[in-house]
């Protein structure tokens, strides 16, 4: 790999931002909006056009952003009846019943500066005032940046507005492993590839991504580092070998091989390369997917007749089963909570399912198309997934309730195999 598709690789992927807080103020952690609560109701917010030079691209950018999360009502500009330049004042807002105004101004000389004010319509007073500076090729990131400090003055979380989605892709009849924003923004090919790609996977900091490829018919699990900016290959052996996640400690992985004969698990030190097997049946046994708290591993086996997913201990203990809806349920993933495991499961068509890790309150996500390939966002509101719905196979995201499916992988490119970063 060049030296440029390395910059690009750490660039887009680590997302390294020139960013500076030059002045915050807040006040204290109420929260507005409560996102435990499934009758939480949307909250009103007007959100002026930036006062400069593409202000009304980052006000877009920000709308998009919370307008998405299900949460807020982003107000109509014609209703509003202050302008911008004038000082906020409550009584000009109580009559439209909008809760929140967020105002503000750039300029771009040698690069972005945007000041931010967010003000509680209610209690009149100012609820955040912050500067940020970027470069100016960074506008995108810039205003995710102000959707999360909004997000959280609302809700007393993190969003995940500065987030990214790793995935599969093919063009030129190669198969590679594509990172973009998680609104399907600024995609990027981080320069690996093979004639055979199968899905990345992030480590719990999000500095490093394994996956497995094909390369000089041989299948070998490879370990990328952003902060090194190297990639090597930590696994290969006769047979099919898939990279699984991540322990929670970022110093081991789990995997399916074939080493042995049948596909089975395994969990490999990433310190001394040492293995660990973990299944010993004739069946199939793929797709482990560590919990969050690393006590648990998901994972896929036929050995009761058909795939479904089953659950062990990390130490391979206490083997049980998951779900026992349909003769095809795989490609389980966690929660960040560890209170939930998304997958695919056949109902005709694949689709997406989430059940708990005890087997219980199983709900079908989606119904349009073949849906797989399921990743919860990390604060676990939201699932990325890829489907066929419109003829090509391309990368969705949905709420995790199901509500609000959208394409967000470009047009044209075949994309499948998603996983959402950690941050």
């Amino acid at each position: 790999m060049g030296h440029g598709a390395w910059r690009n690789v750490v660039f887009y992927a680590v997302l390294v931002l020139t960013f500076q807080v030059l002045l915050f103020t807040a006040v204290e952690a109420k929260v507005y909006i409560d996102i435990t609560s499934p009758s939480a109701k949307k909250l009103p917010i007007a959100i002026y056009d930036l006062q400069g030079a593409q202000g009304k691209e980052i006000a877009d950018i920000i709308r998009d952003d919370l307008t998405f999360t299900g949460l807020f009502i982003c107000i109509d500009k014609a209703s509003y009846i202050e302008p911008i330049s004038q000082k906020f004042n409550q009584q000009n807002w109580k009559p439209l019943g909008i809760e929140a105004v967020v105002k503000g101004t750039m300029t771009a000389a040698q690069g972005l500066s945007v000041d931010i004010a967010v003000y509680d319509v209610f209690e009149g007073k100012e609820m955040l005032s912050k500067q940020y500076q970027s470069s100016k090729d960074l506008l995108r990131q810039l205003a995710h940046n102000i959707s999360n400090d909004i997000y959280k003055v609302f809700t007393n979380q993190t969003g995940m507005f500065r987030t990214k989605i790793a995935f599969v892709a093919e063009d030129d009849r190669e198969k590679g492993i594509y990172v973009m924003d998680w609104d399907g923004q600024r995609v990027r090919k981080l320069g690996l590839k093979g004639s055979l790609v199968l899905a990345p996977h992030w480590s719990a900091d999000g500095t490093k991504i394994v996956y497995s490829s094909e390369r000089g018919r041989q299948w070998g699990i490879y370990l990328l580092d952003f902060g090194k900016m190297t990639e090597r290959r930590i696994f290969a052996s006769k047979g099919t070998n898939m990279a699984g996640s991540f322990l929670p400690t970022g110093d081991a992985i789990t995997l399916s091989s074939t080493k042995d004969g049948t596909p089975d698990i395994y969990v490999l030190s990433l310190k001394d390369e040492t293995m660990k097997k973990l299944t010993f049946t004739q069946g199939i046994e793929v797709s482990p997917a560590v919990s969050p708290d690393g006590s648990q591993i998901a994972f896929v086996s036929d050995r009761g007749g058909s795939p479904q997913i089953y659950m062990m201990r990390a130490d391979g203990s206490d083997i049980r089963r998951v779900t026992f809806e349909g003769s095809y349920n795989t490609s389980p993933a966690w929660s960040p909570a560890g209170d939930r495991i998304v997958f695919s499961c056949r109902r005709g068509k694949n689709q997406i399912c989430i059940v708990k890790p005890d087997g219980s309150a199983l709900v079908q996500l989606t119904e349009s198309g073949n849906n797989e390939d399921p990743s919860f966002s990390p604060e676990g509101r939201y699932i990325t997934f890829s489907s066929d719905r419109d003829g090509t196979k391309g990368i969705y995201i949905m709420r995790a309730n199901g509500e609000t499916q959208k394409k967000v992988s470009p047009p044209g490119l075949r994309s499948n195999a998603p996983t959402w970063s950690p941050n």
